[in-house]
């Protein structure tokens, strides 16, 4: 998006380059990430910037509204639902597909989800590129005039919120066999919180307790939630010390409901130029004669799970439970980055935090999937270059 920096990054790269900033990361922990890093960044215009922002923006008008939690109260209710939820999430992703759309580049909002990100491999990518491509000093991932210093204070405030660090918890399942550990392993070197999996925790009375590398019983006050409820269900034999049911004497630095509430879930709901058709299931009136054109979603998988992309009759009329899934018309991707192997198409993911005290969240940085086929996730195109997981840079 723009010229300037694409061909001055295309003109510098090279195969052993991408080699040595792979082996930069790999450094760190000794783990080269399982998912396809891609070998550039996304190089993002201001107007397209502009476009993103203000889609995000229309999105925030509807989870800020007073009446949020009446019109989302039906995505917990086919939810396991935690007690004590706050008043708003703490964290918000919400991904656009870059698009072509009457001959014009526009971003269409693809998913939102109440629920952390890469929040903190993202930043530390950021200098991983900028080590073997100095002139990137030019651009930045970060968003509203932040820098390193201001973005990781108010991630650690979102994290920590003020506890003592030994007392706050990153909560996965089984967080070493995860696709996303590097984020976890940055998390523990950089804010200095124990990486602990759910079938660790102790429950006494109505406190959690995790055992710390000395063997030490460690009261958790705070939990930053990576679990993906979907996969807990799946996850029948593991052996858990407490329920997420459970009243407990914990804060959630995302708290689990927002979730269900900001999901694929309030797509029906939104409408305007960045929006994509979407039908709840349950409220098809009745299945369009040009299916081709249409995706079938499960309502709360993740990663592109469940997804049905060439959808037939018979898959709407099998689904059991409508309420469940959504019926989303197909956007067309611009393959808009030139490769030196051709265009590729993006999907960028903008992140925000809402912190305590504030009248709605602040982006502060992006998340960026390069693909060449059909499904965007870093998961897909493993067999292809210039694809899979990056940042996007705009001008300082």
């Amino acid at each position: 998006m723009i010229t300037k920096y694409r061909t001055w990054f295309n003109n510098h790269f090279s195969e052993e380059r991408y080699q040595w900033f792979q082996q930069d990361i790999a450094a760190d922990f000794d783990y080269l990430p399982t998912f396809r890093m891609a070998e550039t960044p996304f190089f993002i215009s201001d107007k397209l910037q502009s476009q993103l922002l203000e889609g995000c923006d229309d999105v925030i008008k509807l989870i800020t509204q007073p009446d949020f939690k009446a019109l989302t109260q039906k995505a917990l209710d086919l939810n396991t639902q935690v007690p004590n939820e706050d008043n708003h999430t703490t964290f918000l992703a919400i991904d656009f597909g870059i698009c072509e759309e009457n001959g014009q580049t526009v971003p269409k909002l693809i998913e939102v989800q109440g629920f952390p990100s890469l929040f903190n491999y993202q930043y530390n990518l950021y200098y991983k590129f900028l080590k073997y491509y100095p002139t990137l000093t030019e651009t930045t991932p970060f968003l509203g005039g932040l820098d390193y210093r201001s973005y990781s204070e108010i991630l650690e405030n979102a994290i920590c919120g003020g506890y003592p660090k030994e007392n706050v918890i990153l909560l996965e399942i089984e967080p070493e066999k995860q696709n996303t550990k590097i984020d976890f392993y940055y998390c523990r070197r950089d804010m200095g919180v124990a990486v602990v999996c759910v079938t660790e925790l102790i429950k006494k009375g109505r406190q959690l307790f995790y055992k710390n590398k000395q063997g030490e019983e460690i009261l958790v006050k705070r939990i930053y939630n990576r679990v993906i409820f979907d996969e807990l269900e799946l996850r029948k034999d593991l052996n858990l010390g407490f329920s997420f049911s459970d009243d407990l004497d914990v804060e959630w630095a995302g708290h689990p409901n927002w979730f269900f509430r900001i999901s694929k879930f309030i797509l029906p709901m939104l409408k305007g130029p960045y929006f994509i058709e979407t039908t709840l299931l349950s409220e098809l009136k009745e299945i369009p004669a040009d299916l081709e054109n249409y995706v079938l979603k499960p309502l709360f998988s993740f990663s592109g799970s469940g997804v049905i992309f060439h959808v037939k009759k018979e898959d709407i009329e099998a689904v059991h439970d409508k309420d469940l899934y959504i019926l989303q018309k197909k956007v067309h991707y611009q393959p808009i980055l030139q490769s030196p192997t051709g265009k590729v198409k993006a999907e960028v993911r903008i992140l925000y935090i809402w912190e305590k005290g504030k009248p709605a969240p602040t982006p502060v940085s992006n998340l960026v999937r390069l693909s060449r086929g059909e499904m965007i996730g870093v998961k897909y195109n493993q067999d292809m270059d210039w694809v899979g997981g990056t940042l996007g840079l705009f001008v300082k």
